[in-house]
């Protein structure tokens, strides 16, 4: 199921893609399906179902923003500006990975789908 989830395939019946453009397309990662094209199965079960994955991509963002420093920290130590810099870099690069990935998780956590085998 893990491969299921890393590339954002319907969490029923882990065919069809839940975001309409690969992520190679970054003026468009956000737009997603709002059915699975496969089963059907919907993608937006509420409205503002996906509040929740906001807190998801947090701890992401949070998480990169740690490894980076702690990166820079213990091979670099560069001055204040360039931490800055680099987190705010690290944090905007990862965005639409974090974005998808915790979307994915909150869909196949919450979304109420059952794997059809």
């Amino acid at each position: 199921m893990r491969n299921h989830i890393w590339s954002g395939k319907c969490p029923r019946c882990h065919k069809g893609d839940i975001f309409k453009y690969p992520l190679s397309q970054l003026t468009r990662f956000a737009a997603m399906n709002k059915e699975c094209p496969v089963c059907g199965a919907p993608f937006v079960p509420e409205p503002g179902f996906y509040y929740g994955a906001m807190f998801i991509s947090y701890t992401f963002t949070v998480a990169i923003m740690v490894a980076v420093w702690l990166v820079l920290y213990v091979f670099v130590n560069p001055s204040d500006w360039v931490y800055g810099l680099a987190l705010v870099l690290g944090a905007a690069l990862f965005s639409p990975i974090s974005f998808r990935l915790s979307r994915v998780l909150w869909l196949y956590w919450f979304g109420g789908h059952k794997h059809n085998s």
